[in-house]
């Protein structure tokens, strides 16, 4: 429950607090078309103004101005007479609305900041008993905002109870507040989307930039701050004054024309959750996997997560892109649940998370056997869940690029081999043994592979060559327990 200012309870050991700013920081977009709409509804306000759309689009899409916080500063007296308790009441009916804007990855900065005993406290230049309500249904510890004065019977007096809480009005507000909580602004984090909010940021020790606005990004810069989005995981990049993700430039450029070295048939893309969490998981043949899977999610119009060695993410260039897209790196001789952990938190917050179970391309023998074997994280992550598993079997693509090749046969323009792709109905899993949700798993990418898949073949020594990488030094006979799919 929200607390009025002053009564918060501080842990002893913690100095310090989390600001956060509420219009395209925590929320998707303005909150004030959810209010106007509540009012409507409650017949405290006139139906909508003309244009008033256009300057919620004006907003959201370049974010605060002066003249719209010009237009906030007189609301207090047009709210002059209005009973305090009916704007209470209202701003309750909204707050479910809110809550449905909050952006998916706040949840989990603000449970963070919980675990670690901080206060997580509202900042906005919104009137406090507009937003009370709605930071109380997200735990909330307290709110900062800009209050009406009252009168005696209850209705607002049209003056200010305090500051406008606002640019220099904010960083006053905020001072005042952690100075009543024995908060260090020091040791304190601090969300914005504004350049207005540059006092606050500059004050706390954490200033955290959020989905900027474009004066915002040159001042992070300047102020080398650094930027973040909570609508997506973190670590994942957008392009500079601009919300689209890098991946979705990148998924533009996943489309077969473009592949001219492969032909690509591929059905069953409208299996994949057009909106939501689910794991997408697939068997293992080539590098050119990532592409072939790249192709098929682009279709989907879905942005996703993949779990990938962490040597890719450590190569020049490559790993920094692979990181700046979304990919969680993952150890294999360590052990550590902390990949698992990262892939959880995406689902949390809607996204999609590819992985492919086998963990790396099967070598020798084993790349020919009909059964395929997996490791348990794919299990694992949906029995925490309970997100869909959605299989996907790919077959071909080590024709464009087999294992013993450092680049894909790209000259193969005339005669392309084809790469067949086929995404299957949400694999059904009991959540109660790891090993035999693998198993179902991998049974279920199994069966979207062709026939000749599923039976066993002698290879011939020249396809058992494709299958070692360039140099390879170990022991064939080795391989078929390198995977054994139990750890």
């Amino acid at each position: 429950m929200v607390r009025p200012p002053g009564s918060v309870t501080i842990l002893p050991t913690v100095t310090g607090a989390a600001f956060f700013d509420l219009d395209r920081t925590l929320l998707k977009r303005a909150s004030g078309e959810a209010f106007s709409n509540a009012m409507r509804v409650a017949g405290m306000a006139p139906r909508r103004v003309p244009g008033e759309g256009l300057l919620y689009r004006l907003f959201n899409t370049i974010g605060e101005n002066v003249p719209a916080m010009m237009l906030a500063r007189q609301a207090v007296v047009w709210a002059k007479g209005k009973p305090r308790q009916s704007v209470v009441d209202v701003a309750r009916v909204a707050a479910d609305e809110l809550f449905e804007l909050v952006q998916p990855f706040a949840h989990l900065v603000i449970a963070d900041h919980h675990q670690h005993g901080r206060p997580v406290v509202l900042a906005t230049t919104s009137p406090y008993d507009m937003v009370s309500p709605f930071a109380e249904k997200l735990g909330l510890d307290d709110v900062i905002a800009t209050r009406y004065g009252v009168d005696d019977d209850g209705t607002y007096d049209g003056t200010l109870d305090g500051h406008f809480v606002w640019s220099a009005g904010k960083l006053a507000a905020v001072e005042e507040w952690a100075a009543a909580n024995g908060i260090d602004l020091a040791e304190s984090y601090a969300y914005s989307d504004s350049v207005y909010d540059t006092p606050l940021l500059a004050a706390v020790g954490y200033p955290m930039v959020v989905n900027p606005d474009p004066p915002m990004v040159v001042m992070a810069a300047a102020r080398r701050w650094p930027v973040m989005s909570l609508d997506v995981p973190k670590g994942v990049r957008k392009l500079p004054f601009t919300s689209i993700e890098l991946q979705r430039v990148a998924l533009a450029f996943a489309r077969p024309e473009l592949f001219p070295y492969a032909r690509f048939d591929i059905e069953g893309v409208d299996k994949i959750p057009s909106k939501g969490a689910g794991i997408v998981v697939a068997n293992h043949r080539s590098y050119f996997d990532i592409s072939a899977l790249a192709i098929t999610v682009a279709r989907s119009g879905r942005t996703v997560r993949s779990l990938g060695k962490k040597e890719v993410f450590e190569a020049p260039v490559i790993g920094q892109l692979a990181a700046a897209m979304g990919g969680i790196p993952v150890n294999r001789s360590s052990g550590s649940d902390e990949p698992l952990a990262a892939a959880a938190d995406a689902l949390a917050g809607g996204e999609l998370v590819a992985m492919m179970p086998q963990g790396t391309i099967p070598r020798g023998p084993v790349f020919f056997e009909p059964e395929l074997k997996g490791r348990w994280g794919a299990a694992r992550l949906a029995a925490l869940t309970k997100a869909p598993v959605i299989p996907i079997g790919l077959w071909g693509t080590d024709k464009v690029w087999p294992r013993a090749s450092r680049v894909p046969n790209v000259l193969n323009v005339s005669d392309p081999p084809q790469i067949t792709v086929r995404v299957g109905d949400p694999v059904e899993l009991k959540y109660r043994s790891a090993d035999a949700d693998t198993k179902r798993i991998m049974k279920a990418i199994s069966a979207l592979l062709p026939p000749e898949a599923r039976r066993a073949h002698t290879p011939t020594a020249e396809e058992l060559a494709s299958t070692y990488p360039p140099g390879y030094r170990g022991d064939p006979r080795a391989e078929s327990e390198r995977r054994p799919g139990t750890d």
